[in-house]
């Protein structure tokens, strides 16, 4: 049997389909390395791997308990009040929901006679200015594509005089602000020499952020790859040289990386502005930086944004941008004021790595804002926007600052959103829980007594129903004892590939996007002897 073909160990031969034969084979460092911190792995493996059948002849017309059982059958596995013990994983805590939302624009509805009066007053200024806002974007589309034109060497810096072009297009941003209420805009401090700091980052509030920096600075941008696609938008960014990136690329990453750290190390290029929280928020907090203007190790100057208002928050959360454009277009004057900090420069011991400056530039920020710090990221706008998608009552609930859940548990922010998905399958409550039936039913496990413990072991507070929040902070599905439908439905599950045919690829795959099935084989080990209880040790086991 070919060792790398794992379908037939995972379930019993006399309950699959006809399958080749094959092996089941778990290897270490891909089955550990998302479910266990690096302190708690054990040293490299000496190479020994066990073969995993599951016990058909578990007893599987138990009766369903709904307040957790606490067996003594004598079924080693059932006797452990937390499932996951065997692999040396001990109880977890869920830290507090966090009743800050970074996303949240305060003033999505029109409220107040004043401000109901005062788009009425402005509905013909609001038409005037929308022409405006037309007429100068045509300018500054127009301008650029001459300035474009027949430039073929985009890998160096522009040429003076197609430069001197461009300012049209920057001098139709400061007009285009005008449109938008933003009469005369606030400054406190100096942009610094590029010479002192080549690299610009700042707290990100609003589109209007990126325009007013373009016509004051006409800085190289860090932008998604999504942005070229715009209309008039993306050719313009196209002109300031931009470094493109697709976040949930890490090749992508690591090239946008290498090219801030190129066009920042040469003075021939301009300065380099990048928005580290890598999404907009309202302003009111500050929230997990990316590393990407941090890495190159240059000095870097902090600049802040705010947007002082009373009736009408300008920034742009979980709005759309229709409707932010309106309400600016329906304002007497919209305030804006920028502030340039000193610069923050890397130690001259080259000690402090990424992280550390990042901190100390976010402190910054922070303190000069006057507001918190947040571990939320872009990944939260991502699950806020498909609760909301889904119309769940109250979408910040399911936010759980990604930052510390993949600096910790190591789930990027696709693979949340799918965790999402199935978390809202399960029907949870309007308080956002999920009560074991469901739980169950959606990650089609038996009710039985380990799929009991697998639940109250995800309750951390132990009232009968969990959140996404523990659930995301948790482990993930597991199945005991299945009849003949269940088999092929794990079957299904297995087969990644939709092959009809479960080989290694598949069997480690699924197991990292569920790790609950890690239960499933602990009685096995057990049986053989392979594993004692409490032992967390992995090497002898996997």
């Amino acid at each position: 049997m070919a060792e790398n073909d794992l379908g037939s160990p995972l379930l019993p031969s006399d309950r699959l389909r006809n399958q080749s034969n094959g092996k089941a084979v778990v290897a270490e460092d891909d089955l550990i390395s998302p479910l266990l911190p690096s302190d708690r792995l054990p040293s490299q493996s000496n190479g020994e791997q066990v073969i995993l059948t599951i016990d058909d002849q578990l007893n599987s017309d138990r009766p369903f308990n709904n307040h957790f059982l606490n067996d003594n059958d004598g079924d080693a596995h059932l006797q452990i009040h937390n499932p996951f013990e065997f692999l040396g994983a001990g109880s977890f805590t869920v830290p507090a929901p966090t009743t800050i939302d970074p996303f949240r624009n305060h003033t999505l509805r029109i409220e107040g006679i004043y401000e109901w009066l005062k788009i009425v007053i402005c509905l013909p200024i609001a038409l005037l200015r929308l022409l405006l806002f037309l007429l100068f974007l045509s300018f500054g589309f127009l301008a650029t594509k001459v300035a474009l034109y027949g430039w073929r060497d985009k890998h160096n810096p522009m040429p003076k005089w197609r430069c001197r072009i461009m300012w049209i297009t920057r001098i139709s941003a400061r007009f285009i602000l005008f449109t938008f209420g933003y009469h005369w805009i606030k400054r406190k401090g100096r942009p610094t020499s590029r010479q002192n700091a080549p690299i610009v980052v700042s707290n990100h509030v609003s589109y209007i952020d990126p325009i007013f920096f373009f016509y004051e600075l006409f800085p190289t941008i860090v932008a998604s790859e999504s942005h070229d696609s715009l209309p008039f938008v993306g050719t313009i960014i196209r002109a300031m040289q931009v470094i493109y990136v697709n976040r949930f690329s890490p090749s992508s990453r690591k090239l946008a990386v290498n090219e801030i750290k190129r066009k920042a190390s040469s003075d021939r290029f301009p300065r380099v502005l990048l928005f580290p929280e890598g999404t907009t928020t309202n302003g009111r907090v500050v929230i997990s930086f990316q590393l990407g203007a941090f890495i190159p190790g240059f000095p870097i100057q902090p600049v802040i944004v705010r947007y002082p208002h009373v009736h009408f928050d300008q920034s742009w959360g979980h709005i759309s941008v229709g409707r932010l454009m309106f309400r600016m277009f329906t304002q007497f004057h919209n305030f804006m004021e920028v502030e340039y900090l000193p610069v923050v420069s890397p130690p001259d011991d080259q000690k402090e790595n990424a992280v550390n400056f990042a901190e100390r530039t976010s402190n910054a920020i922070a303190s000069a804002l006057n507001v918190v710090q947040t571990c939320h990221s872009y990944g939260d706008l991502m699950l806020l926007t498909r609760a909301s998608q889904l119309k769940k009552d109250q979408p910040s609930r399911y936010m759980v600052e990604m930052a510390r859940v993949e600096s910790l548990f190591h789930i990027g922010n696709l693979e949340a959103v799918d965790f999402l998905d199935k978390f809202l399958s399960m029907n949870p409550d309007s308080s956002g829980c999920v009560h074991i039936p469901d739980f169950l039913r959606v990650l089609r496990l038996k009710a039985c007594s380990l799929s009991e413990k697998i639940f109250e072991f995800l309750d951390v507070e132990k009232n009968g129903k969990i959140t996404f929040r523990q659930l995301g902070d948790s482990v993930r599905p597991a199945i005991p004892n299945l009849n003949e439908d269940e088999v092929n439905e794990m079957y299904d599950l297995f087969d990644v590939g939709n092959d009809g045919r479960v080989d290694k690829e598949d069997f480690l795959s699924c197991l990292r996007k569920n790790p609950l099935l890690i239960p499933l084989f602990s009685s096995v080990l057990r049986r053989e002897g392979l594993l004692e209880d409490g032992d967390s040790s992995l090497e002898e086991t996997l």
